[in-house]
């Protein structure tokens, strides 16, 4: 559903009530939120403490009324203020020497009174477009930075994860309900975490909850507490998961294993932001962003009635794919590095890194467990590590592991999608490439890729 735009907000500045009064009543009727002030000392107190999209500013006030100079001199202190908001400057005694001047020290446009209601809404709602689209574009710039300083633990510079980094910048700072999907091992409570750091909710809780690891008969007590004598067990009353995320966000990992029974418990809570512990008549409002995971495919499960179609709209207002570290092997150099800093911090080891075809192997294998394999794989080599290089055999990745003994051991289709997988990434995403050293038309290439679910990272060369 498409977001409702705020009004724009106008202040409009001018010594004469009436003017004032009249402008005022003009905008309200068509759509705007105004505010109006007669002091030019007033003007910049407002704009050091609020928020607006558009300025209407008288050029004359008491002490000088025909010049326009007090007009021209507080243009200059608003642009200390914010250079880029949009000043519309307004005289009863405009001249073109005079607009010349305003647009100089800042000014967006100018116009004489008396007004033309329609114009003039029409010049202010320009004006306010494009300092919003400004606006907008400088918060992106912002969150990308804030992105790489609060989100060290999220390692991805390969092409396959700059549109997920994006996506993940643009959603990050919102409370917006998202939904993470993945293979086991793929990295979803990484980002979980880099959604709440680039949160307005960074500083408040952020509570990690494997729903699948819940029994169903104490599910509704760990989400949602319980008071004494709730039950045979309940000595005291205990806080839930989502009493404790209160102001923050709760990440529930596993969603698709909330037994059906209880998925419309968790749907009632998501949509009113009311829950009550077991055993209690009480309500309690909560303020709660919800980050939900799987490695399950939702609509499938809705389809076949194993999960509410109800619930799975409330939980992926936006959804997040994280693709697999085989479709990332260019992430595979920076996480080993990564992972090998962190073990040789913990084991007091002196490991400087990786011998080369330690690393040609760690970029060949496949990583059926994505990363959390590729994670253990440098711990188990940082601790049987004897020099300052981790070499072959420290890995305990034997080619048997993912050549022959395991092509033996698959089935036709995940052996096909292992080789459109290593295709695709050795041509860094290239349809073309792939296909051709692949033996495959371009049409059958991409109806494996539909069927495995697989993305190309950049265009076709032709």
């Amino acid at each position: 559903m498409k977001a409702v735009q705020k009004p724009y907000r106008i202040l409009i500045a001018d010594d004469q009530p009436d003017v004032l009064e009249a402008l005022a009543m003009s905008l309200h009727a068509r759509g705007f939120d105004v505010e109006t002030t007669p002091s030019p000392q007033i003007v910049l107190e407002l704009l050091r403490v609020g928020q607006y999209d558009t300025l209407l500013l008288d050029l004359n006030y008491t002490r000088d009324t025909t010049s326009g100079q007090e007009g021209l001199r507080l243009l200059e202190r608003i642009s200390e203020i914010d250079n880029q908001l949009p000043v519309i400057v307004m005289t009863a005694w405009g001249t073109i020497d005079l607009a010349v001047q305003a647009v100089r020290r800042g000014a967006r446009d100018f116009f004489q009174k008396p007004w033309n209601d329609e114009e003039l809404a029409a010049k202010i709602r320009m004006s306010a477009d494009l300092y919003r689209a400004l606006r907008h574009g400088q918060r992106l710039e912002a969150e990308n930075k804030l992105f790489r300083s609060q989100a060290p633990g999220l390692i991805a510079n390969s092409p396959a994860m700059l549109p997920i980094i994006n996506l993940i910048s643009r959603v990050g700072s919102s409370d917006a309900n998202v939904l993470i999907t993945g293979e086991h091992g793929s990295g979803k409570e990484v980002v979980a975490q880099t959604l709440h750091a680039l949160s307005l909710r960074a500083d408040k809780p952020l509570i990690l909850v494997n729903t699948g690891g819940l029994p169903e008969g104490t599910f509704e007590s760990e989400l949602f507490g319980h008071v004494k004598g709730a039950f045979t067990d309940a000595k005291t009353d205990r806080i839930g998961r989502f009493e404790m995320a209160d102001q923050g966000t709760i990440f529930l990992d596993e969603i698709a294993n909330v037994p059906l029974r209880q998925q419309a418990k968790l749907l009632r809570v998501l949509e009113s932001g009311e829950m009550q512990r077991v055993g209690s008549s009480r309500t309690q409002q909560i303020n709660v962003r919800v980050l939900s995971a799987t490695n399950a495919n939702l609509q499938e499960a809705c389809a076949s009635g194993e999960f509410r179609d109800d619930l799975l709209f409330r939980l992926n207002t936006v959804q997040i794919r994280i693709p697999p570290l085989r479709e990332r092997p260019e992430d595979v150099p920076a996480l080993a590095a990564h992972f090998l800093k962190k073990y040789c911090d913990r084991y007091r080891k002196n490991v400087r890194g990786f011998k080369r075809d330690t690393m040609e192997q760690l970029l060949q294998y496949p990583w059926p467990g994505n990363v959390r394999e590729l994670d253990h794989a440098v711990e188990r080599a940082t601790i049987m590590c004897q020099g300052d290089l981790i070499e072959l055999s420290d890995l305990g990745l034997q080619s048997s592991n993912y050549t022959g003994a395991s092509l033996d051991t698959m089935s036709l289709e995940d052996a096909e999608q292992l080789l459109i997988s290593k295709a695709l990434a050795r041509y860094k995403g290239n349809v073309k490439q792939a296909a051709q050293v692949l033996g495959l038309s371009r049409g059958t290439f991409y109806r494996r890729m539909e069927k495995y679910g697989l993305n190309a990272t950049r265009k076709e060369e032709h």
